[in-house]
């Protein structure tokens, strides 16, 4: 075979290959084709099968994740729309059943129905619902200021050990009219980490007022301490407690479990308290034995 054939033979090997290369590259780009329609459709299930060492390997797995992305981002809106439609049924009951019980009680006492010590009742009742509902709004634009993202964060060296201090101190006056004995172990020397000042004042008022408001305890003992590697900060209460099934859900936003103490609450304190806690780069979690215990413990990372 002269020089001439041989080179017709490299060359018609070549173009095969290359025939074949590219109706392999055409079958691809035909299967992409395919998935991407249906992901246009809304079907972010879809997935691109990636073979290795194909020549749109690359392009397939970048396109997998940008739809995972998407997905996951979609479950997120989704769960934001459950999560304010429930806001609105809750702000059905929590404020306009107050409000309207609170008006009524104060009409009462305008119109001179009342007089006394039942007048004082009356009173008494409509500042305690007045003292829910400023407490109800509060949260509700915490919550809103935290799932739009209008929080605005100041992070800088500070002593926890201090700042816990200055948050329990507000605390003890209605402790001791609640008549709630209280135990304190804050250490003494400094314990420096960077966090956001407000933040953290605003999570553990959120815990506190939790056990307060919701556990009907007797006592709290609060305890703070350092490692190495960790501060760890633990909330004590004996008071009813919450239900094994209700405890992997408490921190949901506006849950609320049948047969614990939430059942009072509007569902936002602690996971307000929660989201704030996390963006302090600490994490929460909470343990409980009706009628005997409930511990909140925090974790800060070192």
């Amino acid at each position: 075979m002269d020089i001439k054939n041989i080179i017709i033979l490299i060359l018609l090997c070549v173009i095969l290959y290359l025939v074949k290369k590219i109706t392999h590259i055409k079958k691809e780009i035909d299967r992409i084709r395919e998935v991407l329609v249906d992901i246009k459709h809304g079907d972010y299930n879809r997935r691109i099968l990636i073979k290795k060492n194909d020549t749109t390997e690359k392009i397939c797995h970048d396109i997998n994740e940008i739809t995972l992305q998407s997905q996951n981002k979609l479950i997120e809106q989704k769960q934001s729309e459950q999560a304010y439609k429930s806001l609105m049924t809750s702000l059905s009951h929590d404020v306009k059943t107050p409000l309207a019980s609170m008006v009524g009680y104060l009409e009462a006492v305008q119109e001179g129905l009342v007089i006394g010590d039942e007048k004082d009742d009356y009173i008494k009742v409509s500042l305690s619902k007045a003292h829910y509902l400023k407490d109800f709004v509060e949260k509700l634009f915490d919550w809103v200021k935290l799932d739009s993202g209008e929080w605005k964060f100041s992070f800088a060296d500070k002593d926890l050990n201090e700042l816990t201090r200055n948050v329990i101190s507000d605390w003890i006056p209605i402790f001791e009219e609640k008549h709630i004995s209280y135990e304190i172990e804050i250490p003494e020397q400094e314990c420096n980490i960077k966090i956001d000042e407000n933040a953290y004042f605003r999570s553990l008022n959120n815990i506190i007022n939790n056990i307060i408001v919701h556990s009907n305890c007797d006592r709290v003992h609060l305890k703070l301490e350092e490692s190495d590697t960790k501060v760890t900060l633990t909330i004590l209460d004996n008071g009813n407690g919450i239900c094994e099934k209700d405890l992997p859900y408490i921190f949901d936003r506006m849950y609320q479990a049948d047969c614990s103490r939430l059942t009072k609450g509007s569902g936002l304190g602690l996971s307000i308290a929660k989201e704030l806690l996390r963006v302090n780069n600490a994490k929460i979690s909470v343990s409980s034995v009706p009628n005997i215990k409930t511990v909140f413990t925090v974790e800060f990372a070192m």
